[in-house]
């Protein structure tokens, strides 16, 4: 320990009294500087002091074990708990808010809410931030739980990656305290945890650098970096948070939006500064124009602006829907759209052999991410749009999250700028491209060409097929080009000194090859270990079947559990299964037919990759759903499963899955964003069940078990 830090302000030695005071100053003294850094963007002091305070605190708490405090600055990063990622249930339903998709539709929604009430009220209108929803829990002022939204009845406990970010306060701030008519009460908080475009793009490049696929936005990198495992990872994203809600308003001196905000910001919350209380709906109007206007500028993503009725007692009066509150409404802003130029219009070859144009673009930052590709889908369609070479574009985000190019600027167009046609060799093997009859796409048919052998082993590896985490297009293309890997089951033959020494392209400053590292190494040995146990329907998908995607593959798997069953049945056995019919069985069977993919299926099945369901052919899944009629809305957030899957897997049991609802329906499954079939599902009575019930009738077999009947 420093030796400074054995003294007080007066040089004397500290006793145990003082020491102990020394730490209670410190930490209020810390607690006051990261307030003033994270929530007021404020600082008052150097990085070097800051340091050396907690340097000072960290080293009078390791002398001193008996005043460590869980809710010290030092204590941000723990151990791991056993609850963490288990369901927590909300203090209060957390609901999603019906969306304006238009200024129009936001004006209507403010005259009806006008009218509805009866006379003028005020609206506080926030910036709604495109990140991921998460709910705090303080009992006497101290943070005991964090939770993500999950289905909005119950989230998953993310408390120990939570402590992390450092604009959350650990313990309320007096002034906050106060500000409750219980100082003791128990409250749960909420608001967005989102990262900062800065620092999204700094996660990006980094992933780059290491031969690893970023996220596709800063929303998914929010998301994803706080369900880590390890707690560190979170805290090394550089999250931040705004808060802006409370469960219950009851426990808080606060009569309306506007005071609830006021006081967030006294408990030392991150409170979005960009904030406006309207008298009217002209005023709120304005305000949506002018936020829109300036978006770009913010150092965060908003994806539009949320309106509420400001006075409490009003929202109380008002109430809700079946899925939203009356009082508040999001106004959406419609997808952002931008120009750059198409440089050059490439080919890339897929797994299948399918050719797909792909726009080259001069680098354009689009909703919060920098865009430098988009596909073009295919030949139609890049002669329906008419863009070519040297154009103006115009490219958004479709579903803000794929780059999509929407058209040309005509009367930018270069002079000379010509159709663009399809080469007539493949530009990773020379072999002649064929366009079949019916297709849209052009294919290269050669099976010895290598760029269908890398996209194979890539979507192996992906996200959706096996989950090899960390295993990106760089890494496979240089495990490729150094001989490592040839064929999908060579992944499971790789050893840690195979990755670890495998060169990265790049050079030190030395000129010397800089090579992937025992950290990564040891990393990636371990996902592809984990990968092994991916359920079988992830196996058939992996494999790179034609026309076998993820929910066709689960619905091949719930009929034909093993791969052994698989290779006995027929075209007309394969063809009978619900979803797949006879082109999909016809591809189905002349992959298995081919000896050099049986002889990779033979090689994963002995390196220990999972070639049969939990369940083992010849034995049925019971049927305790016939007969049950089950309709599913929404997305399934927390699964990631597809309502394809989800259906395939309730069908296995039993039940039908249908696209409408009726008073014949059993249950409606409602997952994230869940639409009018919801609605319908209320308005007629039929039971409505949440994602988490979902997934407890799935993993115990039936609607008792499940607690569901």
């Amino acid at each position: 320990m420093d030796q400074d830090s054995l003294f007080g302000s007066d040089g004397q030695a500290l006793d145990a009294d003082g020491t102990r005071a020394r730490v209670r100053a410190l930490r209020k003294e810390i607690e006051h500087h990261t307030y003033l850094y994270y929530a007021k963007d404020a600082p008052e002091i150097s990085d070097a002091a800051f340091d050396s305070l907690m340097r000072e605190l960290r080293e009078l708490e390791q002398a001193h074990p008996e005043l460590i405090d869980p809710t010290s600055p030092t204590q941000r990063v723990g151990g791991y708990v056993g609850e963490q990622f288990s369901p927590v249930r909300h203090a209060v339903r957390m609901y999603s808010l019906d969306n304006a998709m238009g200024l129009e539709e936001l004006d209507e929604w403010l005259a009806r809410t006008v009218e509805a009430i009866g006379h003028p009220v005020p609206f506080c209108c926030e910036l709604k931030i495109d990140g991921s929803s998460i709910a705090l829990t303080y009992e006497a002022g101290v943070l005991t739980k964090a939770a993500t939204r999950g289905d909005g009845t119950t989230g998953e406990d993310v408390t120990v990656n939570m402590r992390t970010v450092r604009d959350i306060p650990l313990r309320l701030r007096d002034a906050g305290i106060e500000g409750l008519v219980d100082p003791d009460a128990s409250i749960e908080v909420r608001g967005e945890v989102y990262m900062p475009k800065r620092s999204f793009e700094s996660l990006n490049a980094a992933a780059a650098a290491q031969g690893r696929q970023g996220f596709a936005n800063p929303r998914n990198a929010a998301a994803g970096s706080l369900r880590q495992k390890d707690p560190t990872v979170t805290q090394g994203r550089d999250l931040s948070t705004f808060l802006y809600a409370i469960a219950d308003d009851a426990p808080v001196r606060a009569e309306s939006q506007w005071d609830l905000l006021k006081w967030l910001g006294d408990c030392g919350f991150h409170v979005n500064p960009d904030v406006k209380r309207c008298d009217t709906p002209e005023e709120v109007h304005r305000f949506c124009e002018e936020v829109a206007d300036r978006r770009d500028s913010l150092p965060y993503g908003i994806d539009g602006v949320v309106v509420k009725v400001d006075s409490f007692a009003i929202q109380r009066e008002m109430g809700f829907t079946a899925r939203a509150p009356r009082w508040a409404i999001a106004y959406k802003f419609p997808p952002e759209e931008k120009t750059t130029v198409l440089r050059d219009i490439s080919v890339q070859v897929g797994r299948t052999g399918a050719i797909t144009p792909v726009a080259e673009l001069d680098p354009v930052r689009v909703d919060g991410s920098v865009v430098a590709r988009a596909t073009l889908h295919n030949l139609d369609e890049v002669h329906r749009k008419d863009v070519r070479v040297g154009d103006t574009i115009i490219v958004r985000k479709a579903g803000d999250v794929i780059p999509e190019v929407l058209g040309p600027v005509l009367s930018l167009r270069p002079e000379g700028a010509i159709p663009w046609e399809m080469p007539a060799m493949c530009p990773s093997c020379g072999s002649p491209l064929v366009r079949e009859d019916g297709e849209a796409a052009f294919r290269c048919v050669s099976i010895d060409c290598p760029a269908q052998a890398t996209e194979r082993l890539i979507h192996w590896a992906s996200r959706g097929a096996m989950d090899i985490d960390g295993m990106g297009e760089e890494i496979v293309a240089r495990l490729v080009e150094s001989g490592r890997l040839t064929d999908v089951a060579d992944y499971y033959s790789l050893s840690e000194y195979d990755l670890a020494t495998l060169e990265t392209g790049r050079t030190n400053k030395e000129g010397e090859p800089v090579h992937l590292g025992s950290t990564i190494a040891a990393k990636l040995i371990a996902s592809i270990e984990a990968s092994k146990a991916r359920p079988f329907g992830r196996v058939l998908f992996g494999l790179g079947i034609r026309h076998v995607g993820k929910t066709t593959g689960a619905q091949i798997a719930a009929a034909y559990p093993s791969m052994d069953a698989l290779m006995r049945a027929s075209e007309e056995d394969l063809a009978a299964i619900d979803g797949v019919g006879g082109i999909i069985a016809k591809s189905i069977r002349a992959f298995l037919e081919t000896p050099d993919n049986r002889e990779v299926i033979h090689r994963l099945g002995v390196l220990g990759v999972r070639m049969e369901d939990v369940r083992t052919e010849g034995e049925d899944v019971p049927q305790t759903l016939a007969g049950i009629t089950f309709v599913l809305t929404g997305s399934l957030v927390e699964s990631g499963m597809t309502r394809d899957e989800a259906g395939s897997r309730l069908k296995a049991m039993g039940a039908k899955v249908s696209g409408s609802v009726s008073k014949k329906t059993g249950y409606v499954i409602a997952g994230e964003a869940a639409g009018s079939k919801y609605d319908k599902a209320v308005a007629l009575g039929v039971p409505v069940l949440s994602e988490a019930d979902l997934l407890r009738l799935l993993e115990t077999g039936s609607l008792e078990a499940a607690g569901i009947a």
